[in-house]
């Protein structure tokens, strides 16, 4: 086979398709949820777009940040490689650098002030986690605390680590939590996260499927916000 004779056949879809592994490098990226951790936000078969350059601009298929063009703030929804293996994990930001923060029996306390907890009634089954994977009580509630000001689960019955310590963030690192907090391997676990392994913000859905019913769309989350 005359390889230049296929490259030059091709040269046009072979640079398109270097433009899009490029463009998922750097700038914009798209990721299936596997999980869920991030109940009651994110569903598992939830496809969500991730912003790579919110924060940083960063050599392609690095970690190296060439510019930084914002500031992760409480509450965004973040993509991260975790410092514990690598593994590609979205979760929600609750502390920046400079805060102390603590959790005292599934109650989070930043910089001395603690969140407040209103219990929310889901209409919808589909976003509590699945029966397959947990069977007990689930509770929602509406955390806020600032800019902190989304929807959680707790499972009472579930082993969890829902106290620690005062900690205060170091520069250039983050504290991630799971929105399903007693099932999420989160700061808790995996430890705090560097700015340079932040990969992205999540602010949209693509789409949405089912996955235990036939993998039928979730329509109302088609390009919803999150």
């Amino acid at each position: 086979m005359d390889m230049k004779k296929v490259v030059a056949d091709n040269k046009g879809f072979l640079v398109f398709m270097l433009g899009m592994v490029l463009v998922r490098s750097a700038v914009a990226d798209y990721y299936s949820v596997p999980s869920s951790s991030m109940y009651p936000t994110l569903l598992e078969g939830d496809r969500v777009i991730c912003d790579r350059i919110a924060y940083d601009f960063k050599l392609p298929f690095t970690d190296v940040i060439v510019k930084h063009l914002d500031d992760p703030q409480r509450g965004d929804i973040v993509t991260f490689s975790s410092p514990e293996d690598g593994t590609r994990l979205v979760k929600r930001l609750v502390a920046i650098p400079g805060d102390v923060v603590e959790m005292r029996d599934e109650h989070l306390y930043i910089n001395g002030q603690a969140a407040n907890y209103e219990p929310i009634s889901v209409a919808n089954a589909d976003h509590l986690t699945p029966q397959r994977e947990f069977s007990g009580e689930q509770r929602v509630y509406k955390e806020r605390l600032g800019s902190l000001d989304h929807h959680i689960i707790v499972m009472p019955e579930r082993f969890a680590l829902r106290t620690f310590a005062p900690v205060k963030v170091p520069d250039g690192q983050y504290m991630m939590l799971g929105d399903n907090r007693d099932n999420s391997k989160d700061s808790r676990y995996i430890g705090l996260v560097k700015r340079e392994l932040i990969t992205g913000q999540v602010k949209r859905l693509m789409f949405s499927l089912n996955g235990d019913h036939y993998y039928l769309p979730r329509f109302e989350r088609f390009g919803s916000k999150v």
